[in-house]
C-alpha cells in the first residue's frame, strides 16, 4: 500500500532535479499541481531532514544529504549494468557505456572498454554536457521539450567540434527524430574521429541510456545499422531487469 504523502515528497524532489536543482515555492506549486500550503509543509520537512535547502532568496534547492544517496545509487546501477555492457562489447567489439542524467549533467556510471587500443574521452564518473553526446541526447529525448530547453539554456551549448549542435531549435528537431527512431547518434560532435550510438532504457525506473562508441572508421553507417537492433534488445532486457529489482 502506497503512502501518498511520501510519493508527493519524492515527486517534488524530482521536479527540483528536472529544473536544474532549484525552484521557487510558486514554481513548485505550479509544476506539481498541489496546494501551496501542502508544498510548503513538505518542503520545510525536507529542509529539516537535509534533503532540501532553502537559499537566502527563499528558493528551494536540492540538499547535500542527497549526494550520498545519489552516489550509492549510481554505483549500484553501474554494477548491475556491467554484464549488459560486457555482452555488448562481446557482440559489437566497441566500448560500451551507461550514463544517467544528474541535474543538468550527464554522468557515466559504467563502462566496459573495447579490446581495441583506443583512448576514449568517456570514463566512469565523468560529467559532460548533454547536447553533444549520444547518451546526452538520448537522455534529453526522454524529457518534454520545455524541460530539455531549460537544461541546455542553463548549461549553454558550446561547440566541442565543428559538428556539435549549438542551436536550441536544431537540437529540439534532433530530439524529435531520436524519439521517432529510438536511438541517438553522436556523429563526431563530442570528439572528432569518434562516432557513438545511444539508446534510452525504455519504461525504466531510472532515466538512463546505453551507448557504444568507436572510431568513425569502424563505426561506419553500415556498422551503425547493425549495432542499433542489438543495443535496443539489450536496453529493453536491462530495463525489465531494473523494473524487477524496483
Amino acid at each position: 500500500m502506497s503512502v501518498r504523502s511520501l510519493e508527493r515528497a519524492f515527486e517534488l524532489l524530482e521536479h527540483l532535479a528536472d529544473a536544474g536543482g532549484e525552484m521557487a515555492l510558486t514554481e513548485l506549486t505550479e509544476r506539481s499541481g498541489l496546494p501551496m500550503p501542502t508544498v510548503y509543509r513538505m518542503m520545510q520537512t525536507l529542509v529539516g531532514a537535509g534533503y532540501v535547502r532553502q537559499e537566502p532568496s527563499r528558493r528551494y534547492a536540492l540538499g547535500p544529504r542527497l549526494i550520498r544517496l545519489g552516489d550509492s545509487a549510481s554505483r549500484l546501477l553501474g554494477t548491475w549494468a556491467r554484464p549488459v555492457l560486457a555482452a555488448l562489447v562481446d557482440d559489437l567489439g566497441e566500448t560500451a557505456n551507461m550514463a544517467v542524467l544528474e541535474g543538468d549533467a550527464v554522468v557515466y556510471v559504467a563502462q566496459v572498454p573495447s579490446r581495441h587500443s583506443m583512448r576514449m574521452f568517456t570514463e566512469v564518473g565523468r560529467r559532460v554536457l548533454p547536447h553533444c553526446t549520444g547518451v546526452g541526447k538520448a537522455l534529453l529525448a526522454q524529457l518534454p521539450d520545455e524541460t530539455a530547453r531549460e537544461i541546455v539554456g542553463r548549461t549553454g551549448m558550446p561547440a566541442r567540434t565543428p559538428r556539435t549542435f549549438t542551436d536550441p531549435d536544431a537540437l529540439m528537431a534532433e530530439l524529435a527524430l531520436i524519439r521517432e527512431r529510438g536511438y541517438a547518434l553522436d556523429d563526431e560532435e563530442q570528439e572528432l574521429g569518434v562516432r557513438c550510438v545511444a539508446v534510452p532504457l525504455p519504461h525504466s525506473p531510472a532515466r538512463a541510456a546505453l551507448s557504444v562508441s568507436g572510431p568513425s572508421g569502424r563505426m561506419t553507417p553500415e556498422t551503425v545499422e547493425r549495432v542499433i537492433p542489438v543495443m535496443r534488445d539489450a536496453a529493453a532486457a536491462f530495463a525489465v531487469e531494473l523494473a524487477a529489482r524496483d
